[in-house]
């Protein structure tokens, strides 16, 4: 008997106790204002249905049609890639937050009954549901090609989708469609079944929050399996070899992130969540150790995770080239979703510093101004006779795309931010802790509070306390590791020193107190590691946690010419607006130094160094606009950098 169908099936489950508390759950989170609670509009009035369209035009719909009986014998499978499916699915997922919040327009509306509708027809007899393998005339058969097939990888995000439909509108039909199909996967590759897995992780997170909804133990112990059969090799390792897959050694044993990087960071969320909800110490102290090696030798400035486009794949210790980063947005989507659960497991104030640089800068570059183009690769430097649209596609002076062949990335975009507000905090029964800062209304049972902010442009965060229970609580407040001279403020209390970690007050809390905490957002410079050749000799500026970057309309001269020295930082400028970024952005402006000609020898042989000149010639300067790196690209093409060379 499937065991979606057992008749005393178990209450639902809660997320297991953990050093941060609970996640906040539907209803208890709303973004009001800041950066923020506008890219969650955009995703609605813009984004959101601009991949309804997209998705329609390209067909996916018409695979599930075609599945379903509903269109001509001879219609073709629309697309080149086996898990087409899933951006559907993913679009359906941030869909349920924008119809709770009522949001969605009537096409994205329309766009859910739909998609529902042809999902419950589409789905098999006995659970199976994935569109390229069904139908008539299917490229191949159900379940022969693990490696590159997806079929669940496709299961994780119907089932993701299904458990927001559930939480967030109450809609069970995609929950009782995803419970069919893992029950046949429980039946196929559970204890007594075949010993195999998906080529890419993904259903491993899906599965555990599957058990989180519905309590049934047979969901968490698959994902187990999946987790731990990793690594012996079983897949077929056909176009890249085993690590490419994470397939060459056992989870529990790779010494660093490696292979894919979206594989990499799905699969770890995936054991981290495992880890919690078992009790799993060893499990959660090698995954710790994974992250913290790759937040010291793997992440891109930006947070970017991917030095290699050849395999799309996380690349050496140091290996990150600024111009050939390939720092794919589903790969910062992959290592948020990550880092947020290491946090949940870890309560580790620096783990979400991480998430936040990934969050302002990796994630938030992959979006247009407009909402409705898109960055698959997001490298830290243009150069200036770059002629590449994205990715594999040359010609041209695009810089974001409308739409991919394999377009992962939008609808992942879409699903995340409608869902920024869950990220925000977390609670338990004596504690309301705020890791992430935006403009938000936070209720929880023992405290309910009002946060005011224009973070990350001002480092100033009040909050208000709304109501709160009869007894003590704590109420913690993340310092980020960049917040050198923090400082916080209770009622009229002076300002008292708040160092990097978090800061917590414990007391009795009513209706009106008010919380300041102050986190200047200063423009500092940073240089990279010695063993990271690619930036050894370059400096580049942060404020707050932005990145910022230099495009070439902004510079009075090349900008591989540039000259940046930490003498330089009491002379930046700050600037707030801008015509074409918005009224709210936070530029620097300065004069920087510029190099001589450069000359045409590539390798110039060098010769003994004469001294210093007794008469030496001040270098010429040139005004520099700099700007946030996530707003890059949003003019006309030409060049950029991230990392300027130092004076």
């Amino acid at each position: 008997m499937p065991v979606s169908d057992r008749p005393h099936s178990p209450a639902p489950a809660v997320l297991a106790t953990t050093p941060a508390g609970r996640p906040l759950g539907a209803g208890e989170a709303r973004l009001t204002g800041g950066l923020l609670a506008a890219w969650q509009r955009r995703n609605a009035e813009a984004t959101l249905p601009h991949a309804v369209r997209e998705i329609t035009r390209a067909g996916n719909l018409t695979n599930l049609r075609r599945v379903a009986g509903e269109t001509a014998d001879d219609e073709p499978y629309h697309g080149r890639y086996p898990f087409l499916d899933t951006d559907v699915y993913k679009t359906l997922e941030g869909l349920a937050y924008e119809l709770a919040r009522g949001t969605a327009d009537a096409e994205s509306e329309a766009f859910y009954a739909e998609s529902v509708r042809l999902i419950e027809r589409a789905q098999a007899e006995d659970g199976y549901l994935g569109s390229y393998f069904q139908g008539p005339n299917p490229a191949k058969s159900p379940w022969s090609d693990l490696a590159w097939g997806h079929e669940l990888y496709n299961l994780g995000h119907l089932t993701q989708a299904a458990v927001a439909a559930a939480r967030q509108l109450d809609d069970h039909r995609l929950l009782r469609v995803a419970r069919r199909f893992a029950d046949l996967v429980v039946q196929r590759y559970g204890d007594d079944g075949e010993p195999f897995y998906c080529g890419h992780p993904e259903v491993e997170m899906a599965l555990v929050e599957l058990h989180r909804e519905t309590g049934e133990p047979a969901y968490l112990r698959q994902a187990q399996l999946f987790v731990d059969r990793r690594g012996a090799g079983r897949l077929e390792h056909s176009v890249f070899p085993p690590a490419y897959f994470q397939d060459h050694l056992p989870l529990r044993e790779l010494p660093s992130a490696t292979g894919h990087a979206v594989r990499m960071t799905y699969l770890a969320a995936g054991a981290t969540d495992l880890a919690v909800e078992t009790g799993d110490a060893e499990l959660l102290a090698h995954l710790t150790a994974l992250w913290d090696d790759m937040v010291d030798t793997k992440l891109h400035l930006t947070g970017g995770l991917g030095s290699r486009h050849s395999d799309e794949a996380v690349g050496d210790r140091y290996e990150l080239p600024p111009e050939r980063a390939y720092a794919e947005t589903c790969a910062a989507i992959g290592t948020m979703q990550w880092g947020w659960r290491l946090f949940l497991a870890t309560g580790r104030a620096d783990v979400l510093d991480t998430v936040e640089r990934v969050l302002f800068n990796a994630y938030a570059v992959g979006t247009s101004l407009d909402g409705r183009a898109f960055f698959y690769d997001n490298p830290l430097q243009r150069r200036p006779d770059h002629d590449q649209r994205s990715g594999a596609e040359s010609g041209g002076e695009l810089l974001r795309r409308a739409w991919f062949g394999c377009p992962c990335c939008p609808p992942n975009i879409v699903r995340w931010n409608a869902q920024l507000q869950d990220h925000l905090a977390t609670a338990d029964a004596d504690t309301l802790t705020i890791g992430l800062y935006a403009a938000a209304r936070l209720r929880t049972e023992p405290l309910a509070v009002t946060v005011t902010t224009d973070y990350p442009w001002d480092g100033r965060v009040t909050v208000e306390v709304d109501a709160a229970a009869d007894r003590p609580v704590t109420l913690a407040l993340r310092v980020p590791g960049w917040a050198r001279g923090a400082t916080a403020t209770l009622g009229d209390r002076p300002a008292v020193p708040a160092d990097p970690g978090w800061l917590r007050l414990t007391r009795l809390w009513r209706p009106g107190d008010r919380l300041v905490l102050d986190l200047p957002p200063r423009v500092r410079a940073v240089a990279s590691h010695p063993h990271l050749d690619a930036t050894r000799g370059t400096l580049a500026l942060l404020r707050g946690p932005l990145v910022y970057c230099v495009e070439q309309q902004d510079a009075g001269a090349s900008v591989d010419d540039l000259l940046l020295a930490p003498d330089d930082l009491p002379s930046l400028h700050e600037g707030v607006g801008d015509p074409d970024l918005g009224p709210d952005v936070t530029t620097l402006a300065a004069e920087l130094a510029t190099a001589p000609p450069a000359g045409r020898a590539l390798y110039p042989e060098l010769t003994p160094d004469p001294g210093p000149d007794p008469r030496p010639t001040p270098a010429p300067r040139a005004p520099v606009r700099l700007v946030p790196y996530f707003l890059w690209g949003n003019r006309e093409p030409g060049a950029m950098r991230v990392w300027l060379r130092r004076f």
